[in-house]
């Protein structure tokens, strides 16, 4: 005997799942627009301090949303399936009681894991680095590209891209926290005059310092901090300060002024 399906039946659970896909997309759609922003956003001024300029303050909470809304994500769809099963009336008590089991065991095969997650959580509350930060962390340097609870990218001066588990991190030391030491290094002919080659560079930096543009970002003018010559060559190593927000912005400015000055009036090779 034919058995003619229940047209009637299978729209109305087509129709409620539509239903509960289309709650779970708004949920979180609305966690990612507001995201508790406000409450991140006076939570990360509280931990920073009040005089938080508006780009550093705004890459935290950037950080802090981004972990927010995946987690809410994750949430809501484990929520979503749970109650899509409950419509086709399965039974959903062993599946709730068979997670806590498989919980268990990946918790037991996969300390690693949970340990690079804690570590994480630990680094978001704290507020300890964001995204856009300098950091020193696992014997790596650089600036982070990526933050997430489980690991931490990093790319150093060599554009070099570390993937640091945050399980990893015993010390975690962040250079820019507002400000940001501005450290350049500038090669010259092996035979140029250093003294008149730094002339030019700390004229430069002073220049730069003054600039209306830039005279905000930067904190202390770039100078020579120390000049070295060798068998191939000899350079200058410039060292300033400036807002960790526009450290390579500057960077990039000064790099350019200081070749233009350098290739302008080139020193003369020392007697």
């Amino acid at each position: 005997m034919l058995i003619l399906p229940n047209w009637a039946e299978i729209t109305l659970r087509v129709a409620a799942i539509a239903a509960v896909a289309l709650v779970a997309y708004i949920a979180i759609a609305a966690a990612a627009r507001v995201g508790g922003r406000h409450l991140l956003e006076r939570r990360a001024r509280l931990r920073s301090g009040e005089n938080v300029p508006p780009a550093e303050l705004e890459r935290r909470i950037s950080t802090l949303q981004g972990l927010a809304v995946r987690t809410a994500a994750i949430a809501i769809g484990v929520i979503a399936t749970l109650t899509v099963l409950d419509l086709f009336q399965i039974n959903i008590g062993p599946a709730v009681a068979g997670l806590g089991v498989v919980g268990i065991a990946v918790g037991l095969g996969a300390q690693t894991l949970i340990k690079d997650w804690l570590a994480g959580i630990f680094v978001v509350i704290e507020n300890q680095y964001s995204e856009g930060d300098v950091v020193r962390i696992a014997g790596v340097e650089g600036v982070v590209e990526e933050f997430s609870l489980r690991r931490t990218v990093l790319r150093d001066l060599d554009d070099t891209m570390h993937s640091v588990p945050n399980g990893a991190i015993m010390v975690a030391s962040n250079t820019t926290r507002l400000w940001s030491p501005l450290e350049l290094e500038i090669p010259l002919d092996r035979d140029a005059d250093l003294d008149a080659a730094s002339a030019i560079v700390n004229r430069i930096g002073e220049e730069l310092q003054a600039d209306p543009d830039w005279r905000p970002r930067i904190l202390a003018a770039p100078r020579v901090a120390h000049a070295w010559r060798g068998e191939s060559g000899a350079s200058l190593h410039v060292s300033g300060q400036v807002r960790s927000v526009d450290l390579q912005a500057v960077r990039a400015e000064l790099r350019e002024r200081v070749a233009h000055a350098l290739a302008a009036g080139a020193p003369a090779p020392e007697r």
